[in-house]
């Protein structure tokens, strides 16, 4: 499934240039490229969660902050790359995913820990949550991929 999600979501970006994935619809909007950035992102604060079984350090929260939470922060530190640049993050950081992943026994993903609002949930659920995140933000990518060609029109 996170093949398939990730393939899916390379395919509508490949072809774009730096200007696309810089594109704002308005003030308060993501960028393509943030949301390629906040793909990355979220998979590693995944892989700390879930395979180092711990907090970020403040080095990582300043290295990571900006894409996972997205934002202003987010518009003035992500932008003026080319595509090459998210793809390579997005192929970095599911290798180490599925290295780690290749590692594990199935009863880990069964195992629980507190997670949103200190309620538990166990592995597996988190890592749909990363596929689910990425889906929900293609999402977005095509539809601010629309509004460039009406911008455009």
């Amino acid at each position: 499934m996170m093949a398939y999600t990730r393939e899916t979501t390379l395919a509508e970006v490949r072809e774009l240039s730096m200007e696309q994935l810089d594109f704002l619809v308005h003030a308060q909007a993501n960028s393509i490229g943030m949301l390629l950035a906040h793909m990355a992102s979220v998979e590693k604060a995944y892989q700390i969660d879930t395979f180092e079984k711990r907090d970020f350090t403040e080095k990582e929260i300043e290295l990571f902050g900006p894409a996972l939470n997205l934002g202003k922060p987010a518009q003035e530190q992500i932008q003026g790359n080319p595509v090459e640049f998210y793809l390579e993050q997005l192929e970095q950081t599911r290798k180490k995913t599925i290295e780690k992943f290749q590692t594990l026994e199935d009863a880990w993903l069964f195992e629980q820990t507190p997670f949103w609002w200190d309620k538990p949930a166990n592995n597996y659920f988190k890592w749909f949550h990363v596929f689910e995140d990425e889906l929900n933000h293609r999402g977005q990518i095509r539809l601010i991929k629309k509004m460039m060609e009406m911008s455009n029109e």
